[in-house]
């Protein structure tokens, strides 16, 4: 019997729920993986990461009539293995390396893939989730967008500081210098332009400043070595850009293909809401339109939700919220519910666990832009919370609010409907009413409305 601490023995009293269970421990170089002793005469074999090894370990797993399959989440080594056992036709879960308890003094791949096969066979061990079929390619493609906007992002910076080398004072006349009047000047830059009135000539007509103080701002300092690093910090943003837009393409065509599987007869789109605007970073097609058809239900319309964000939270989450049995499943599954630390009956702390997940952190985004809203239900709710508990809590409250309407409209296929701050702040009042009614009644007295003095 395999140990990993000293009270393994209560271990060996679990049933066995799968018992057709291997576990795979997986690196850059090589894999171990463990089936049951009775499936051959080497239960623990050793392979390699090239392709046809990993066919091999398909092959000799398939052949010890192995049904599922439990491997860490290490790096990005675990997906070509995961995507040749599930074409296997093999139960595979992903799981969390966190989850798994090292043991001192035994700690080997040899040790670690028994480990897991002997947690995966006793049901210890839940898998993480990924999505299926053309969701997990949507999904692959939105993730390779936001790392290229991270790597754009960088190159802004780079622009930045070689403009304050040449003290252009760009940025404190423009509040972004990647809008049409902030490229064009430095494109003329680059370009070997160097009078400040000519440059401040290319000031778009929507800009705030005047072409004087645009003017006073860019006389600089034009040193070689400065210009040079702008020019390639330049060039950097334009690739990524173009790159961006190469995978928007991508993105735009896949969503397509499965907004069309979706033969759902669904009413026109109400696209008269403006709160969700165009962004710097957003998608260059109408990703509302085939959101809407890809989900039913027009999730863009939710206070704080903007297109991209949306994408990111169905291609983590998926469309399909049947896999959890309530709201509070699932925005426990997000990072988004408190997480109790109970002893005696008592709760000693209660706190929001910190998390990776990106649709919770999608959902936090969201809560930042919904917050700022004055007329909205979600605005006011967060006013009220933050009355109470803080900033902090207060937009952690109001992400756990978002995600609960977002699981109802994907789960009812019902339209999103904004009562408003006014009668939210109408139903709150009455709701606190009601309750000092009852606490009062406990205490035998009763609450009389006042009028507010003038």
């Amino acid at each position: 019997m395999l140990r990993r601490s000293s009270d393994t023995s209560t271990l060996a009293q679990l049933p066995k729920v799968h018992l057709d269970a291997a576990g795979l421990d997986i690196g850059s170089t090589e894999i171990w993986a463990a089936v049951p002793a009775d499936r051959d005469g080497e239960s623990v074999r050793q392979f390699g990461t090239f392709t046809p090894d990993l066919q091999a370990l398909a092959d000799w797993l398939v052949a010890c009539h192995i049904q599922t399959v439990a491997l860490e989440s290490t790096g990005v080594y675990w997906i070509p293995i995961y995507e040749i056992l599930e074409a296997r036709g093999l139960e595979v879960r992903v799981v969390n390396a966190q989850h798994l308890k090292r043991v001192p003094g035994r700690k080997s791949d040899f040790a670690d893939c028994q480990w897991l096969q002997y947690l995966h066979t006793v049901g210890l061990l839940n898998g993480s989730f990924r999505p299926e079929g053309e969701m997990c390619v949507l999904r692959a493609y939105l993730r390779q967008r936001a790392t290229l906007i991270e790597h754009r992002a960088a190159h802004i910076l780079h622009m930045q500081k070689a403009l304050q080398q040449m003290n252009v004072q760009l940025t404190q006349v423009l509040s972004d210098i990647t809008g049409v009047t902030g490229m064009a000047i430095i494109r003329a830059i680059v370009a070997g332009e160097r009078d400040a009135v000519k440059l401040a000539q290319l000031r778009d007509k929507r800009c705030a400043h005047a072409e004087d103080e645009i003017a006073k701002a860019l006389t600089g300092n034009y040193r070689a070595e400065h210009v040079f690093a702008l020019k390639q910090a330049l060039a950097l943003y334009d690739a990524y850009t173009q790159q961006i837009q190469d995978c928007d393409a991508a993105i735009e065509q896949q969503m397509q293909a499965m907004a069309d599987d979706n033969d759902d007869d669904l009413p026109p789109l109400d696209d008269t809401d403006k709160r969700n605007s165009h962004s710097k970073n957003g998608p260059s097609y109408d990703a509302r339109t085939l959101l809407y058809r890809l989900a039913g239900v027009d999730l863009v319309a939710v206070t704080g939700l903007s297109a991209l964000t949306v994408q990111t939270i169905i291609s983590e989450v998926g469309l399909d919220m049947s896999r959890f049995p309530n709201e509070k499943h699932f925005c426990s599954w997000l990072g988004l519910a408190p997480h109790n630390d109970v002893s005696g009956g008592r709760v000693l702390r209660s706190r929001t666990l910190p998390t990776r997940s990106r649709a919770g952190q999608a959902f936090r985004l969201a809560a930042q832009s919904a917050s700022r809203s004055h007329d909205t239900e979600f605005g006011a709710y967060y006013r009220r919370i933050r009355g109470r508990l803080g900033p902090k809590q207060a937009l952690v409250a109001l992400a756990h609010k978002i995600a609960r309407t977002v699981y109802y409209l994907l789960k009812h296929r019902t339209p999103f409907h904004d009562v408003g701050a006014m009668a939210f702040e109408r139903s709150a009042k009455e709701r606190d009413i009601a309750r000092l009614e009852k606490w009062a009644a406990k205490l035998g007295r009763q609450v009389v409305e006042i009028a507010a003095p003038t």
